[in-house]
């Protein structure tokens, strides 16, 4: 098992992450662009969104500006996109995703990552990315998972020109508290955080002085 705060310790840019337990989902952005880091999560009837923190200074919102979290039904989803809205005007986690491919970013082909919580404690995760020029689809289900663990996926394997995507399965992680993993993530790259533990969910803002 992967210790999660030192993962984060020693990647300065991991991009956007989303980990998964037993009683509790993280969602955090990064930034390298004053375009990315004028950023701050903000709530909403059913769950958060990205919003400009200074709005005149936000050049291109196509791919910074989205739902993160939302309600369907029971379910809780979480991604790094507008594919939120896409798997819940489908209805269908799958279906949704196979109608959706990376984001269209070159050189970088940011890959789609996402989440749906079940009430019962089953999950599944989700990463869409570019391979040999074609995109990958590939999902992830789970029954559940033993407290204090859970599973990550992040958008980049870690800094670099193009950004590397994530590779492998999810990784099996400890869940440390929403203090820890907000110290934790690269002081100069984080942008926010989004923590739900039991239900309770807090957001941290690095543009609001969190």
């Amino acid at each position: 098992m992967t210790d999660f705060l030192a993962f984060l310790k020693g990647n300065p840019y991991p991009g956007r992450g989303i980990a998964v337990g037993k009683n509790r989902v993280y969602y955090f952005i990064m930034g390298r662009s004053e375009n990315s880091r004028n950023r701050i999560f903000s709530l909403t009837r059913d769950g958060i969104r990205t919003e400009a923190f200074e709005p005149a200074k936000l050049t291109d919102p196509s791919l910074i500006i989205y739902h993160p979290v939302r309600r369907m039904g029971q379910d809780l989803i979480v991604t790094n996109g507008d594919q939120t809205d896409t798997i819940r005007d489908t209805g269908d986690f799958r279906r949704a995703l196979a109608t959706r491919e990376y984001e269209p970013d070159e050189p970088n082909w940011t890959p789609r990552i996402s989440a749906i919580l079940h009430a019962g404690g089953s999950f599944s995760l989700s990463i869409l990315k570019r391979v040999d020029g074609r995109c990958l689809r590939c999902f992830y289900d789970y029954e559940g998972c033993d407290e204090g663990q859970g599973y990550f996926l992040s958008t980049y394997a870690g800094d670099g020109s193009p950004l590397p995507s994530f590779s492998g399965e999810p990784l099996q992680i400890t869940m440390p508290e929403p203090e820890a993993v907000w110290e934790a993530l690269n002081q100069d790259n984080k942008v926010s955080l989004y923590a739900n533990v039991d239900g309770v969910v807090r957001l941290f803002n690095k543009n609001l002085g969190d």
